[in-house]
């Protein structure tokens, strides 16, 4: 038992103290979530107009042109590997671009916004008829109807998948050392890299995912338990 403490602490030492090597660690971490949070926000945002131009078109038969734009950016982004994408826009659309943290974001962000994009889509379907029907009888135009009746009310039926997509999301930054970040798994294969001792960095960094998707599953279900809740005043 003893001779198992003192490989556990020599581990733990050249793993985290000697050479201040925990620094990588927190540089890593902080990447992780930086790309993880920026690129949620762009798939957000990339994914409601996409959802809300296919629906609006699909309805009207208008925004042809914008339609079918969307649809090949969907079926070019949902049919390739997010490590192709990233890659690709590294060495050869933003190969300018000094700032691979950005260049991460954009390409994560970008790659999230065609799976946010059918979320949402499926959200606003889900929504009653009979809501742009109301809508359309009391004079608003068919995109107001979209935008200040059913999206509101498809929120709350996309919580939980646009939750699965930002825990995806988070899982899938882990290739953001393809392109020279420092994330978290790269500050791991670092610290390797010198100590050559795999053990408590892939513990590590194992841990340190699995704490941060159950924070995340956790407030997703307390927001999901207060809509619920909201719902059920509204209708009392």
């Amino acid at each position: 038992m003893r001779e198992m403490w003192d490989w556990l602490a020599h581990q733990f030492n050249i793993t985290f103290v000697v050479n201040n090597r925990y620094n990588l660690f927190l540089e890593g971490f902080r990447n992780t979530l930086i790309i993880a949070a920026g690129a949620s926000v762009i798939g957000i945002i990339i994914g409601a107009a996409v959802a809300m131009v296919r629906v609006y078109h699909a309805q009207t038969g208008n925004l042809k042109i914008a339609d079918f734009f969307f649809g090949v950016y969907l079926a070019v982004f949902r049919g390739t590997p997010i490590v192709v994408q990233l890659l690709i826009m590294y060495y050869i659309i933003l190969k300018n671009v000094n700032n691979a943290l950005l260049v991460a974001v954009l390409a994560f962000g970008i790659n999230s916004g065609a799976y946010v994009a059918e979320i949402v889509r499926a959200g606003i379907l889900s929504v009653d008829i009979g809501q742009t029907e109301a809508g359309r009888s009391l004079g608003l135009p068919a995109l107001k109807t979209l935008m200040l009746i059913v999206l509101p009310q498809a929120i709350k039926n996309i919580l939980p998948a646009l939750g699965n997509e930002f825990i995806t999301l988070l899982k899938e930054t882990s290739v953001a050392g393809y392109v020279a970040i420092r994330d978290l798994a790269r500050a791991g294969a670092n610290v390797r890299s010198q100590t050559a001792e795999p053990y408590f960095s892939l513990l590590f960094i194992a841990f340190v995912y699995f704490i941060l998707v159950s924070c995340v599953t956790k407030l997703l279900k307390i927001l999901e338990r207060r809509l619920a809740k909201s719902d059920r005043s509204h209708r009392s």
